[in-house]
């Protein structure tokens, strides 16, 4: 698990691996962009979620953490 600033000052728990985008849900897809030099956030690289514009099947794309993990017994 890795976490990342994402560009609406919160922070995201994302997998360590990529994926293709046809593996993985759309509310879990996220990306990972390098901010320009003179951004107002105080990072190199922020998580932004893939909207808009579906990435293609075979693109890949950072899964959220919590997609990835298996529930314990008894939780939803």
């Amino acid at each position: 698990m890795r976490l990342y600033p994402t560009n609406y000052d919160r922070w995201v728990s994302l997998a360590m691996v990529e994926l293709p985008a046809k593996d993985v849900p759309e509310a879990f897809r996220w990306r990972l962009t390098r901010l320009p030099a003179r951004s107002h956030i105080p990072a190199d690289v922020v998580a932004v979620r893939v909207r808009g514009i579906d990435p293609l099947p075979s693109e890949p794309v950072v899964p959220a953490h919590s997609m990835m993990c298996v529930p314990e017994w008894g939780e939803p």
